[in-house]
């Protein structure tokens, strides 16, 4: 072991090799593999059948669903969410006779930001903070903060708010309100949202970080 293990969970099924660094508080579930050179934060969780290759670095709290890679390049800051089954790339012209492991691409997933179950994040690409890329999103570019994909290839279909509810019916000045939270969101420029109550890198109150309310309109979004 790199480390005390002590310090964090891993199921005795999963595998850490010598040189992981695994932040305190983390749990590593059945059939994992964390690679020699990964970096995972603390108070993580990673779900069966995952696989962190050397090169990954996770931040605090971010958790992966099961039967995921994550390869080489990929970067994710604090407050992450991997849903099942999803595919980060790390290489845009794969072949096997042409060996291409130096020329990685990087892949960054901004604070706060949620991939649904089975969507596809191309290489090279960056996730901005608190953006929902929805379940089968296949997500080929950049992506703002608070932005909504979904769709193959991705697109954007609105705004979502740091709870994870649609941004809608903006008032006279442009402000939408967050149905869970009460939060104030409103276009700094074209294309670039903010929260007025809250910056974008700062936690959330105690009495907000326990949902109360669920979403239901994704696939409505979607038809848009």
């Amino acid at each position: 072991m790199s480390q005390d293990q002590s310090e964090y969970f891993a199921h005795e099924s999963a595998y850490i090799d010598e040189g992981a660094r695994i932040g305190k508080g983390t749990k590593i579930w059945h059939f994992c593999h964390v690679m020699s050179g990964a970096v995972i934060g603390e108070r993580c969780s990673l779900g069966q059948n995952v696989v962190v290759t050397d090169g990954v670095t996770l931040g605090n709290n971010v958790k992966v669903q099961n039967n995921v890679i994550i390869c080489a390049g990929v970067v994710m800051e604090d407050d992450v969410f991997i849903g099942p089954g999803c595919t980060v790339t790390n290489i845009t012209n794969p072949r096997s006779q042409v060996v291409r492991r130096s020329l990685y691409e990087k892949t960054v997933i901004r604070r706060g930001a949620s991939v649904g179950g089975n969507a596809t994040i191309v290489c090279g690409t960056e996730l901005g903070r608190y953006c929902f890329i929805a379940a089968g999103a296949v997500v080929t570019r950049n992506v703002p903060d608070y932005a909504l994909i979904v769709g193959v290839p991705g697109r954007q279909v609105g705004w979502i708010s740091r709870h994870g509810h649609r941004l809608e019916n903006p008032d006279a000045d442009g402000v939408m309100v967050c149905p869970e939270s009460g939060y104030h969101y409103k276009e700094a420029s074209p294309g670039v949202l903010r929260c007025l109550d809250l910056d974008e890198e700062a936690p959330l109150p105690a009495e907000l970080a326990v949902g109360h309310k669920t979403y239901d309109g994704f696939k409505e979004a979607g038809d848009r």
